[in-house]
């Protein structure tokens, strides 16, 4: 069965299941998945069900579609999501992302855990991306182009929607919500950087850095789809003073700036 049939036979299987018409897709990432306890559930899928989707491993990410209603826009949430580092290749990573687009959405909201390699920023504060940088190890768009879903070479000039970054600025300002816009740099992880890393991702002009998130823009950039994302800092990347990763206070600056970004997710929404 080729990647497309396989594609098709999960959006087959979805549909029976559910006459949802989401019109917007959210990915929920690590630690950040109350936002699901805003949307109104009209339906709830296990991934293990739907044929060919991955399964998250990562302990922090349950594993459910979900579909209802936010902002008074009807949605489809991922409540998990899968990266490279648990042993799926990048086409696998941005399966869901096709499906997505298949059952009808219409934008692609993000949202991810983040390092802070701009020292100006603080931790559980949040960063809107308005661009990044692809250090992943492989591109989901190699091999044979899926002519079906974009052009071989698509263009990234504008890979996240400057309409909804600048939104999105203005809800934060108006709600007193700590943000800043800046870029992010797509690793593969899933071991933290180094000193010397740090140090290179701020030359090259990285703002955050990350595990996620780049290969679900790439995908959804060639099918021609608006995407937001938004990082929760969750830890201070200072090569000068760095100091040992703690996974627990990693979640628990995730969940402190969970409550801002549930907002301006529901808010950015509710203008599309």
């Amino acid at each position: 069965m080729t990647y497309s049939e396989k594609i098709h036979q999960a959006v087959d299987f979805i549909k029976g299941q559910t006459s949802a018409n989401p019109r917007f897709g959210i990915i929920l990432g690590t630690g950040l998945g109350a936002l699901v306890n805003d949307i109104t559930i009209d339906f709830e899928i296990d991934y293990e069900k739907i044929p060919h989707f991955p399964v998250s491993t990562v302990e922090s990410h349950k594993g459910k579609l979900i579909f209802g209603k936010l902002g008074g826009q009807p949605v489809v949430a991922m409540q998990g999501r899968f990266h490279y580092y648990e042993g799926y290749n990048m086409k696998e990573v941005t399966f869901p992302v096709r499906v997505l687009k298949l059952l009808g959405i219409e934008k692609l909201f993000i949202s991810n855990a983040a390092g802070a390699v701009n020292l100006g920023y603080d931790i559980a504060d949040l960063m809107i991306i308005e661009d990044h940088i692809d250090l992943t190890k492989e591109n989901p768009l190699v091999g044979e182009n899926l002519d079906e879903f974009g052009v071989r070479f698509p263009d990234m000039s504008e890979p996240y929607e400057r309409k909804m970054i600048d939104e999105a600025l203005s809800i934060a300002k108006e709600e007193g919500i700590p943000c800043h816009e800046g870029v992010y740099a797509g690793v593969s992880g899933p071991n933290l950087e180094t000193r010397a890393e740090y140090r290179f991702l701020g030359i090259i002009g990285a703002d955050a850095v990350g595990m996620s998130t780049v290969p679900e823009v790439i995908v959804a950039r060639q099918m021609n789809m608006p995407v937001f994302a938004i990082s929760a800092i969750t830890d201070l990347c200072d090569p000068d003073n760095l100091e040992v990763a703690d996974i627990t206070k990693i979640l628990t600056a995730a969940f402190k700036a969970e409550k801002g970004m549930t907002r301006i997710i529901k808010g950015l929404i509710a203008k599309q």
